[in-house]
């Protein structure tokens, strides 16, 4: 038969800590706590105060549930709560798992109540399930959190409890003798004689003669401040005592024991009473009290498996009702999402079209502003250019023969024909100013146009070479590059007229499957150590780069200059 331990009943030192607490959380609850988890705290305690513990557990779950996840104190009470429910309802394993899901929660700022409530329940959940070394391991830790001295003396008793179940009453009665003399145990009756019903069974045990004393000590307390629940156990502890040497006075004391649990309705001791009743009986007694013994079992065994679905559908349908809200909530975020998403590469989109608008309309402005402004340039380039020439090859000569024909005698044959031979220069380089800043013609005709130009710089002290295989075909260039290579060639020419004194110049055309070459030596005085370009020839490598090409030049102090051409057909 299972020892009738006497410990703390198992919920009413967990409500005391219990209520300390709320004191305190009624508090936050008036400045924190939302509308919703007030309300379902409120029913929940409601329903535990009478006694409709389903109603109250499902509350409780509820006021968890609407928790904020910051909110750890609030989570704990309400856990705490559903395990004081689960375990006076004796369901021992869903209390615990309540009371551990609690303790991730603790933090360093956690009510010490919370923390010793927690572990106290843990402690009474493993000794009703007989795992003492873990019921002794929680009351152990529910220690460390007690401030004061009379909830500390409770759990030491609870541990000397567990010792008993483990019979190990050696350690149990240590504790208890312990206790049995601290001052404050003396000033409180009900704690003073639940120590001594303890502490005299355990010396029964041990086989001590003061085990009758105390127990007899225990019942006149009990009995002087009527505590029902205490008799019951100290005349169970009679009947165990007297079962082997007087099993008439052990059943009596078992009879005593179940009108008491019956008068209080306290459905454990009952069943244990009657155990009692039974080892020491025989006949119709035996026979009756057994029958009534199987059907209060299976009727507390009945409800008890009752309450535990009930328990378990609560946290089941709660658990199934919030993932589905958490569905719907993640469906909702996410269909919030796609739309925001959509809002974003709409605007994204938008974004992107009129930043390509704007760049489209920026290059545009950018590239006819660059064009005018080249074409300025150009105008002004070609006009300076025209000037210049007109100044340095045409102006002295039309000077002199304005002279010539103010200061000689035209009638003369030698005098006209300096004029006409003055003339003469005159037209030449008038046409060759003309030819330089005439338009090109980049058809079918460019090629010869091109021949003409550069055959033009032959003379008597200059001979221009043409080595062209007749392998490039013009008319797949495009024009622009046509452009661009006539008047880079012709600035070739112009500054070797300039400034070559060279006796000859060589111009080839060679063509491959990417590229055109086109290659300028002749044999002049070339460039200084350091090479740099005249503004004829620095045109000209800026022509080149604008049709994608290169232009490159080799020269040394009189050794002629090399220039190498090449652009992508």
């Amino acid at each position: 038969m299972k020892l009738q331990k006497v410990h703390f009943p198992i919920f009413i030192f967990v409500v005391i800590l219990l209520f300390s607490c709320k004191k305190e959380s009624n508090i936050i609850i008036k400045t924190k706590i939302n509308t919703e988890y007030s309300n379902y705290l409120a029913l929940a305690d409601k329903h535990f105060n009478d006694k409709t513990y389903d109603s109250a557990f499902y509350y409780y779950n509820k006021s968890k549930l609407v928790c904020n996840v910051n909110d750890n104190e609030k989570i704990i009470y309400s856990l705490l709560k559903m395990a004081v429910t689960q375990q006076i309802q004796g369901d021992y394993f869903g209390s615990e798992t309540n009371a551990t899901e609690a303790i991730p929660y603790f933090t360093k700022t956690t009510n010490f109540y919370y923390k010793c409530a927690v572990y106290n329940i843990l402690g009474i959940n493993y000794e009703r399930l007989d795992e003492y070394d873990d019921a002794i391991y929680n009351y152990n830790q529910a220690i460390k959190y007690v401030e004061v001295d009379l909830p500390k003396y409770v759990i030491q008793n609870n541990i000397a409890v567990a010792y008993m179940g483990k019979a190990d009453y050696t350690k149990a009665s240590n504790i208890l003798n312990h206790l049995n003399q601290e001052k404050n145990i003396a000033d409180d009756p009900e704690n003073h004689a639940r120590i001594l019903d303890n502490l005299g069974f355990s010396y029964y045990k041990l086989g001590n003669s003061k085990a009758v004393e105390y127990i007899n000590k225990s019942i006149g307390i009990r009995k002087t401040i009527n505590d029902d629940f205490g008799i019951t156990t100290s005349y169970m502890r009679f009947s165990e005592l007297y079962s082997d040497k007087k099993p008439q006075l052990a059943n009596e004391y078992a009879n005593l024991a179940y009108q008491k649990a019956t008068k209080v309705n306290n459905v454990d001791d009952r069943l244990a009473s009657l155990k009692l009743i039974i080892k020491n009986s025989s006949g119709k007694e035996l026979k009756d009290k057994t029958l009534l013994f199987l059907k209060i079992n299976d009727s507390i065994t009945k409800a008890r498996q009752k309450a535990k679905n009930q328990f378990a559908k609560i946290k089941y349908d709660s658990k199934k009702d919030r993932e589905e809200n958490l569905h719907l909530k993640a469906q909702k975020a996410e269909n919030a999402l796609q739309l925001e998403k959509a809002k974003n590469r709409n605007l994204t989109l938008y974004i992107v079209v009129g930043f390509v608008l704007g760049s489209l309309l920026f290059l545009y402005y950018y590239l006819t502003t660059k064009g005018k402004r080249e074409k300025t340039a150009a105008i002004y380039e070609s006009e300076t250019r025209i000037s210049k020439k007109l100044h340095d090859e045409l102006a002295n000569e039309v000077y002199h023969t304005i002279v010539l024909a103010e200061t000689k005698d035209l009638s003369t044959d030698e005098n006209k024909e300096i004029l006409l031979s003055n003339l003469d220069t005159i037209y030449s380089g008038t046409r060759n100013i003309s030819r330089q800043n005439s338009t090109i013609d980049t058809g079918e005709n460019f090629e010869s146009e091109l021949k003409e130009m550069l055959s033009s710089y032959n003379g008597s002290n200059v001979n221009v070479i043409i080595k062209d295989n007749n392998d490039i075909n013009w008319s797949k260039i495009e024009s622009e590059k046509k452009i661009a290579i006539y008047r880079v060639l012709q600035e070739l020419l112009v500054n070797m007229k300039k400034h070559s004194q060279c006796s000859f110049v060589i111009i080839g055309f060679e063509e491959n499957d990417k590229q055109i070459q086109i290659s300028y030596s002749d044999n002049g005085v070339g460039f200084g150590e350091k090479m740099n370009l005249r503004n004829g020839l620095k045109n000209a490598e800026n022509r080149i780069q604008s049709i994608k090409g290169t232009l490159t030049f080799e020269s040394e102090p009189n050794k002629g200059l090399k220039a190498k051409i090449s652009f992508p057909k």
